[in-house]
């Protein structure tokens, strides 16, 4: 199932399944609701979103009524998520999907809510959104990219193709909007070269692997994995986090891998990451593309969880096409 697309003046419901919104501070919620109006849609808040507890989200009957809620508002027609966090994983028992399933339409977060967006597009067939949090619009400056990426995605029909952002950044714009930290980006680079067509599954690494040997978890077989970690993780846990991935039934009919640009404090170098990926004989004989504008840098594209795409590596080309989201 594609869920309908946004047009203007629709509303967009902001809820917490992972991290409350009390930890966001009062200039960065009110530009992302700016940013948000400005883009032409009408921004509303679930009743427990602001609820926090000692581990700064919420109990899971909270979580769980804002979500059933978001979904069945004819109103809302998308549901962004706050922030990501740890424990969205949480929600999966306690949700209701034929009310998903029978209210079809955009949910769009990442980091732990890849947890939720995998679990959903596994037990409805819903197309699920990885993209910026409602968090991700407070930043006032090099948020661009991630806005086009966010329309193409999720208003415009049509194919898209995946370029580079000129620049991206990976500082705590949050605690000063002005002084911030931007890097030349230089662009996509191909490890393991090949060509592959098929679904898109994946997202935040070290949370996908949350669903494995659970019946949350997507089937791997005809895939290409988009996926990222960030700078709680390191090479090493990200290699033995890949691993398990591998070990998973229909790994073999995995057709490629997106790789997400990685944190700087993650200490992920080039030299690692290609020895990471040259040394699993499981793939060798399928395209490796890294430094891709997703994940825990920004900015960020907006890509379909159940989505289908093809790509295309070689020494001089990188091609990333969305054909369905």
């Amino acid at each position: 199932m594609i869920p309908n697309k946004l047009k203007i003046g629709d509303e967009i419901r902001v809820i917490a399944p992972s991290t409350s919104l009390s930890i966001m501070n009062e200039e960065s919620k009110e530009v992302a609701i700016k940013t948000l109006e400005n883009m032409g849609f009408k921004v509303t808040f679930s009743k427990n979103c602001e609820e926090i507890d000692e581990f700064s989200s919420s109990s899971v009957e909270s979580r769980i009524n804002d979500l059933h809620e978001a979904f069945l508002d004819k109103n809302v027609k998308a549901i962004l998520t706050v922030i990501g966090g740890y424990n969205c994983n949480q929600l999966l028992d306690y949700i209701d999907y034929e009310i998903i399933k029978n209210n079809p339409k955009i949910l769009c977060g990442y980091s732990d809510i890849t947890a939720l967006s995998n679990a959903i597009y596994k037990m409805t067939g819903l197309i699920t959104y990885s993209g910026p949090h409602f968090s991700s619009f407070g930043m006032k400056k090099g948020i661009e990219y991630s806005k086009e990426y966010f329309k193409k995605c999720l208003i415009a029909e049509g194919e898209i193709e995946i370029n580079p952002s000129s620049q991206w950044s990976d500082d705590q714009w949050y605690l000063d909007q002005e002084n911030r930290v931007f890097y030349d980006n230089k662009g996509f680079y191909v490890i393991n070269e090949g060509a592959a067509e098929g679904k898109i599954i994946g997202g935040n690494l070290c949370t996908f692997n949350l669903l494995h040997g659970t019946k949350f978890m997507p089937d791997l077989e005809n895939t290409i994995l988009f996926i990222e970690d960030d700078s709680l993780s390191s090479p090493e846990t990200f290699d033995r986090d890949l691993q398990s991935l591998i070990h998973q039934p229909n790994f073999n009919k995995v057709k490629g891998i997106i790789l997400g640009k990685f944190q700087v404090n993650m200490k992920m170098t080039k030299e690692k990451l290609y020895k990471i990926i040259k040394t699993k004989k499981e793939l060798n004989n399928i395209p490796v593309i890294a430094d891709v504008n997703f994940g825990h840098t920004t900015p960020q594209i907006t890509f379909p969880l159940g989505g289908e795409a093809k790509i295309g590596a070689t020494d001089n080309t990188v091609t990333i096409v969305i054909t369905e989201h």
